[in-house]
């Protein structure tokens, strides 16, 4: 596993706990500087900031993800409530569907919002580095 895997999943387990967006930065700048190496920094950086959204509906995903995910919610238990209430198996086949896409887009937001996470803490090392005060 990577440096890039390796503060990605940091970030995910910052995501976790209930504080400020500040804090979490503080916390893992804090757990950044420690453990990556200023040119592997640099390079994460490279990297994220290439691969991150700057539109569309991947940005819609990164800031809503649950939004985007409630619709798909619905069709699951919908298909979950007709296909018990009217025996038809057919229906259970929204419920699964649904269900995998809701999941799906709210894994692909979390992981989107722990790279901006990232992203965003090392840009703030970056500028402590520069502006010590």
């Amino acid at each position: 596993m990577g440096q890039y895997e390796r503060l990605v999943l940091m970030a995910e387990d910052e995501l976790t706990q209930y504080s400020t967006d500040a804090r979490k930065i503080e916390k893992l700048r804090q757990k950044i500087g420690l453990s990556v190496s200023a040119a592997e920094q640099r390079q994460v950086k490279a990297q994220l900031e290439a691969e991150l959204p700057t539109g569309g509906i991947a940005q819609m995903i990164e800031t809503q993800r649950q939004t985007v995910a409630l619709p798909f919610w619905g069709i699951a238990g919908l298909g979950l409530l007709l296909g018990i209430s009217f025996m038809q198996p057919l229906d259970l086949l929204a419920t699964v569907s649904g269900a995998a896409i809701a999941i799906g887009v709210q894994k692909w937001g979390w992981r989107l919002e722990a790279k901006r996470l990232v992203l965003t803490t090392l840009e703030e090392i970056e500028t402590r580095v520069r502006n010590p005060s």
